[in-house]
């Protein structure tokens, strides 16, 4: 089944059938006992990016909300609307930046992006 799937995949994946058996391939090798410089190997690092080129192309995400994905790090690191003064700035502005009563600010957009490592393509989005 290998070396029909192999010679299969030599080129862009651009079908849901060729998707999953791409898919089922590379978990058949994940599953071996891959060894480093093999040819195995090699078939399995294309098969990742064919996958990965794919399912980029196919499965487009939306990117998330700015204000959202503020209050989203803030929960995943624990910190308050206190502890964002520092990258907002006053207590009353970082109330109305995640109230969506006003605007990120291209200084809060470098501030949040350099201590929070949120995207700045995320960042830089209209508030909705």
């Amino acid at each position: 089944m290998g070396d029909e799937i192999n010679k299969r995949f030599w080129c862009l994946l651009k079908k849901s059938k060729e998707h999953a058996l791409a898919m089922a391939r590379l978990i058949e090798l994940a599953s071996g006992d891959l060894k480093p410089k093999t040819e195995e190997v090699e078939e399995f690092e294309i098969l990742a990016l064919l996958i990965e080129h794919y399912e980029a192309q196919k499965f487009l995400m939306e990117k998330p909300d700015p204000i959202e994905a503020i209050k989203f790090r803030m929960e995943q690191q624990g910190l308050s609307q206190s502890d964002m003064k520092q990258f907002i700035g006053s207590r009353s502005l970082v109330s109305e930046v995640l109230n969506r009563k006003r605007p990120l600010s291209l200084k809060m957009i470098r501030r949040i992006h350099d201590g929070l490592g949120i995207p700045a393509d995320i960042l830089i989005q209209d508030i909705k």
